[in-house]
């Protein structure tokens, strides 16, 4: 399990508690927190657990970056990206792990379901999903900004070694965008979500919705560049 975790701590224990009583190796990845959650992150030692921390804020992605590599490093052949609010929960964990297990080439995503989403965020999606189906000619990837995602480490590394991803917010989607056009075939599960005051967004309104827009206007413009190999068939090339 791969956790990114920035200034969220209040379920943090429990979720590691969880994974830890499941038998799976937890990666906490500490994007630059506050002294709170670094305290919280100090008081989990288990022979599972591994701690990474980067020296300052520097995204999401660039977290999720590190502990993909780590976990690579260490001979790990998937990996389970989790967000550390609590939003997400384990039994839907442990169905995409499963879904991975019968398919291990392939990316399992969650997909959220909309009615359960607030307003601002299931616009948010809207949007983003829209240009997804239009940047890979495909409704494959049913909800890119899920932050609840089973990456085969081998083809996913592969992607890392020759592309820069997005850091921050964009990370999710880029990455899904770049994985299908590399030819990893995705599976989505519809998953449960919790939102509630422990788990408030990070999202920065008007700096990462341009980070995502110049996202979406980059694929956008290596699709049309690509477009002929984009319509011959499944084996795409970045």
């Amino acid at each position: 399990m791969i956790i990114p975790v920035y200034n969220h701590y209040a379920r943090l224990t429990t979720l590691v508690g969880e994974f830890l009583e499941r038998g799976y190796a937890v990666y906490l990845i500490d994007d630059g927190s506050d002294a709170v959650t670094k305290a919280c992150l100090a008081q989990m030692k288990a022979p599972s657990i591994r701690h990474f921390a980067l020296g300052q804020n520097t995204g999401k992605g660039a977290a999720v970056c590190l502990g993909i590599a780590e976990a690579h490093a260490a001979g790990f052949s998937h990996v389970l990206q989790i967000d550390a609010d609590g939003q997400h929960h384990v039994a839907d964990a442990e169905r995409m792990i499963n879904h991975s297990k019968a398919v291990p080439e392939a990316v399992v995503a969650g997909s959220r379901i909309y009615g359960d989403m607030p307003k601002g965020r299931r616009r948010g999606r809207r949007i983003t999903d829209f240009w997804v189906n239009i940047n890979t000619l495909s409704a494959s990837i049913e909800d890119s900004m899920c932050g609840l995602r089973v990456y085969p480490l081998s083809s996913t590394m592969a992607l890392l070694r020759r592309r820069k991803v997005g850091s921050r917010m964009q990370f999710d989607t880029d990455i899904a965008v770049y994985l299908f056009w590399q030819g990893t075939p995705f599976i989505n599960v519809t998953i449960d979500v919790e939102y509630s005051d422990e788990n408030n967004s990070h999202f920065k309104l008007g700096r990462d919705n341009l980070r995502i827009s110049l996202m979406h206007a980059k694929h956008f413009l290596a699709l049309l560049v690509r477009l002929p190999l984009q319509l011959m068939g499944p084996k795409r090339h970045v």
